[in-house]
């Protein structure tokens, strides 16, 4: 069981949470782009999706840090 987050915690991993949402979201913006301009070689893409994945993980790991725990 996580232990109960102090304000302070709580306010750092909501802040951490928004700036990488919105970097994934330019890197989801980044990577139409350049499929859309046919811009940027294939190794290029490859690195911009791995990144987006790696967020992707932190993010879901804020997420279960940041949600409470419930005891059904």
């Amino acid at each position: 069981m996580a232990k109960k987050l102090s304000e302070d915690d709580r306010a750092l991993l909501l802040a951490e949470f928004e700036r990488l949402s919105q970097e994934h979201r330019d890197l989801d913006a980044a990577i139409e782009a350049l499929l859309h301009l046919g811009a940027g070689d294939r190794l290029q893409i490859q690195r911009l999706k791995k990144r987006k994945l790696a967020l992707r993980d932190r993010l879901a790991f804020l997420e279960d840090q940041l949600t409470p725990d419930i005891i059904a």
